[in-house]
């Protein structure tokens, strides 16, 4: 079951047994549909944060980082949340092979800028599902040929 349902099926019963308990004249049936009306008036005022943070992408400065090492196993979800942890996550792009389908063991997060500086101190070299992270700010495409060859 999902969970929205399981709440709303909680508030129903609860809301019902209260209007029983307080009305001796109303049927247990009607009191249970009262109480699903009175469900689905929490779940229309009162906002899911959960709901809101996710589905708007941070507006602010954003930087992106190049994440390697990753296991091939790890989905983008785990990415965003491990990064989460740091600030606001707009994307999560893991790459795979044209060919096969299968991942290459690295991607790039799109963060907000404060937390993307964040996450690239506490998380390179970080050992995450038994493979140390590599994270590092990630290069433009738009960069000269020349640089890319440069050695550090």
């Amino acid at each position: 079951m999902q969970k929205p349902f399981v709440i709303t099926l909680v508030i129903a019963l609860i809301g019902a047994i209260v209007i029983y308990a307080l009305s001796s004249d109303v049927s247990l049936v009607v009191s249970f549909i009262a109480g699903v009306m009175l469900a689905s008036l929490v779940f229309t005022f009162v906002p899911s944060s959960s709901a809101t943070d996710s589905s708007k992408p941070y507006v602010g400065p954003t930087m992106t980082l190049y994440v390697g090492n990753l296991p091939y196993r790890v989905h983008e979800g785990e990415v965003k949340a491990l990064f989460g942890e740091y600030g606001p996550v707009n994307s999560v792009r893991l790459v795979r092979d044209r060919k096969t389908g299968r991942r290459k063991g690295f991607g790039f997060v799109e963060m907000s800028e404060s937390g993307a500086k964040k996450a690239m101190n506490k998380l390179n070299d970080y050992s995450f599902q038994e493979r140390t992270l590599k994270v590092r700010e990630a290069k433009s495409q738009e960069s000269d040929p020349a640089e890319m060859n440069k050695e550090d």
